[in-house]
């Protein structure tokens, strides 16, 4: 990956980004595709659209969300001790004990979440699973009032967990769900921004997926395109303990990962798949039967339907405060997302 993408990369991740509270993420992507886009939108959801050769007749979306986990304080106890609720979805055996940062209006605040300590648990307590009333975030406060002076109900919070090499190519942090999928479709605007189109381009940035795909049947109704590409992360199935019976094979590293099922136009997994195979991009292909759980669902159903493809990037430890992408998984994702531009032609037809 080139040293500038890379900055972006980490640059997106360093910009918190919980659903609803997007952003300071949004600013980093739009920044960045100003120099490339003819025209930068945002709208009053919170999506960010860069776009090229708008013009053109036939409308081609890409969309990664930018939006991550994260809490929401609810409630704030009379020794100053914060309770949260979730934004996404959590493994709650996870957030125990790990650093956060409460996004105030003042700035960022310290914290550090809590639970009984195990020392402290009866031997029924430690087989369950704790609820979210019995976590708490320590921000140092020995009292309410002390605590109130410096957060607010309503605040959003983010694990304190950033971006780490594991080997030149493998790299861990939080919130690559789906941090690498807005990096993508913005590195696809700058690889077809020299490019003679025959297609309108929308890369998207949209937000809320993780409460409910929300942005992107915002986006969607706004751009009204002809041909839609979600991309976002998908499983990682070469780690123990996963039965590929059950789930499929996806390897890190063997490349992005083209949805085939009801979710995915076959005229555009297939372009998906000649455009990689003309381009020499590695490629893994998966099988869904139904709905896909990301951006492309809601892009498929758009309007009166929109032709759709997802474009996955393997991820491990999907939901937890240290994901693991390769860095050639997340450049091949952008490379095959404009391969795809690339390829589209006006005497193409996508209706089935």
């Amino acid at each position: 990956m080139r040293a500038a993408s890379l900055t972006f990369l980490k640059n997106l991740i360093n910009a918190a980004g919980p659903s609803g509270f997007e952003q300071p993420v949004a600013a980093v992507w739009r920044n960045y595709t100003k120099p490339f886009a003819e025209s930068i939108a945002r709208d009053y959801h919170g999506n960010s659209i860069a776009s090229i050769n708008k013009s053109a007749k036939m409308r081609l979306m890409f969309a990664g969300h930018c939006d991550e986990l994260g809490f929401l304080v609810h409630f704030i106890n009379e020794k100053g001790f914060v309770y949260f609720r979730p934004i996404g979805g959590h493994d709650r055996t996870m957030i125990s004990g790990r650093r956060v940062k409460i996004l105030t209006k003042k700035g960022e605040v310290a914290g550090v979440t809590g639970k009984k300590a195990i020392h402290l648990m009866t031997l029924e307590e430690r087989k369950k699973v704790p609820e979210f009333e019995n976590l708490w975030i320590d921000i140092g406060a020995e009292s309410k009032d002390e605590a109130e002076k410096r957060i607010a109900i309503g605040d959003a919070v983010i694990y304190d967990t950033g971006f780490q090499h594991i080997t030149d190519d493998i790299v861990a942090s939080r919130a690559f769900d789906n941090k690498v999928g807005a990096f993508a479709v913005a590195e696809a605007l700058r690889h077809l921004h020299k490019e003679s189109l025959q297609v309108a381009v929308f890369s998207a940035a949209t937000v809320q997926e993780e409460i409910g795909l929300r942005g992107a049947r915002t986006a969607a109704y706004n751009i009204s395109p002809d041909i839609a590409i979600g991309i976002d992360v998908t499983h990682a199935t070469d780690h123990p303990e996963v039965d590929l019976r059950k789930t499929g094979e996806v390897k890190l590293g063997n490349g992005p990962v083209i949805l085939r099922g009801a979710n995915a136009n076959p005229k555009v997994a297939e372009l998906l798949t000649k455009a990689a195979d003309m381009e020499k991009i590695p490629y893994q292909v998966h099988a869904l039967p139904g709905g896909i759980g990301s951006d492309a669902n809601e892009l498929q159903l758009s309007g009166s339907g929109t032709a759709t493809g997802s474009v996955s990037i393997p991820l491990r430890y999907m939901h937890t405060p240290s994901e693991l992408v390769s860095l050639k998984d997340v450049a091949n994702a952008a490379k095959l997302l404009a391969a795809f531009a690339k390829c589209v032609t006006t005497d193409m037809d996508f209706k089935l």
